[in-house]
């Protein structure tokens, strides 16, 4: 029998006796919550792969009271360009006090190199034991802050105003759950926070927005022994494209006077043999910026250095290469006000554990970008995180335990304002 909102029965969470008294701030499970943490980090849930994960999600849910009208989960991943397992997870919780809806979020995708991470515990630091595996902290431990909050809530039927909860699938490859929510499931928050990486007084306020680039490169195939003069190879052609990129100071760190950004060529699939001229070789690129013009400028230069290299690669009678390039945008970037209600009711719970908040800008993606351009202002707060994407990545607990109190005191915060 799934126990009714408020019950114990499952002892998913065991809480200090002063905790949810009047006035004071409740204070999460701790321990549980380092439990919980080390739980999630072994699930395997790489993007597009989440399904094992948000189940466990959703069945800690449901053991700590929530019920299936509060639950679901929407059809994001049929509208992202790679098709998922499943989409987003939404628990949507009415107030016990009149006050504007909060969302608190997280992404529930890891990326590749942490699938089958053993996860070790060395004082309060939490390691992968494999050395060629990554922990995965990024964004476990933003799924277990989260998740504890919620499950804090309901198993102590804590007094918070209305609340949406959401995991989003896919963060790592695009941002494309948080892009493609099922908006008119989140209840209309009026203001949210997102946990992912970093420690927990960081709060990132703004970020850069990044486009994809595809480009397709033909040439034309010969024998590479025989007769390599009548063949054009693709390889050369996005060799000196490349080349011509990092060169002129298009690739990488790109700075031209007052303006900023990056661009990376970062997949190259090409070729099945040695004797062969290659005949097609795809490439994926990004380029980013705080300034949509100047990004756009990188995406042209990309595009002007695979056509110049494809009309410079011609075999013996005359017959050159050719480039196509595709892109799309997969955020854009946003600047939080400075009086944003998120950002100043994230600094409060910050300093109540006795930590100094500091605002950032910051130059990856975060599922705020898209939070944010749906209309619900969204500051993200770290918890812990260190050295995300790396084999040497490690979990902090003593800031992951401030995470998770900070989580539980913006869900709880029934003070007047919003």
């Amino acid at each position: 029998m799934r126990p009714k909102r408020g019950a114990r029965a499952d002892e998913a969470f065991r809480h200090p006796a002063h905790a949810g008294t009047a006035g004071a701030r409740p204070e999460p499970d701790l321990s549980r919550a380092i439990d919980l943490v080390l739980e999630l980090l072994v699930i395997p849930g790489r993007s597009c792969e989440e399904h094992l994960i948000a189940d466990a999600v959703e069945a800690r849910l449901r053991a700590s009271g929530a019920t299936p009208s509060m639950l679901r989960r929407d059809t994001a991943h049929r509208r992202t360009p790679t098709p998922g397992q499943t989409g987003n997870l939404i628990l949507k919780l009415p107030g016990t006090c009149r006050r504007p809806r909060r969302m608190l979020c997280a992404h529930l995708d890891t990326v590749p190199i942490c699938v089958g991470c053993q996860a070790v515990r060395e004082g309060d630091t939490v390691r992968s034991a494999h050395p060629h595996t990554g922990l995965g902290a990024d964004n476990r431990a933003g799924v277990a802050v989260t998740l504890t909050a919620a499950c804090e809530i309901l198993a102590r039927d804590l007094p918070h105003p209305p609340l949406t909860f959401c995991w989003f699938v896919q963060e790592e490859i695009g941002l494309h759950g948080s892009r493609c929510v099922d908006t008119g499931w989140l209840g209309n928050p009026q203001l949210a926070f997102n946990w992912d990486g970093g420690p927990p007084e960081k709060l990132t306020v703004g970020a850069t927005g990044a486009c994809r680039v595809e480009i397709d490169v033909r040439g034309v195939a010969a024998h590479a022994g025989v007769a390599p003069e009548r063949g054009v190879s693709a390889i050369a052609i996005a060799s000196l494209a490349v080349a011509h990129l990092h060169e002129h100071g298009w690739h990488g760190l790109v700075r031209q006077g007052r303006r900023q950004g990056t661009c990376n060529v970062g997949v190259i699939h090409g070729g099945d043999a040695t004797n062969v001229v290659t005949d097609r070789v795809l490439l994926r690129a990004e380029a980013r910026s705080h300034s949509p013009a100047f990004r756009q400028r990188i995406v042209r230069e990309i595009e002007r250095a695979f056509a110049r290299a494809a009309r410079k690669v011609r075999n013996a009678v005359g017959v050159c290469g050719s480039a196509a390039c595709s892109s799309r945008v997969d955020y854009e970037p946003f600047r939080l006000a400075p009086r944003e209600a998120c950002v100043l009711a994230a600094e409060d719970a910050v300093r109540a554990v006795g930590r100094t908040p500091f605002r950032v800008v910051a130059n990856g993606g975060l599922d705020a970008n898209w939070t944010t351009r749906h209309g619900i202002p969204t500051v993200t707060l770290g918890c812990g995180q260190v050295n995300p994407h790396m084999v040497t990545e490690a979990l902090d607990l003593a800031a992951f335990r401030d995470a998770c109190r900070i989580a539980l005191c913006v869900a709880t915060d029934c003070r007047s304002g919003t």
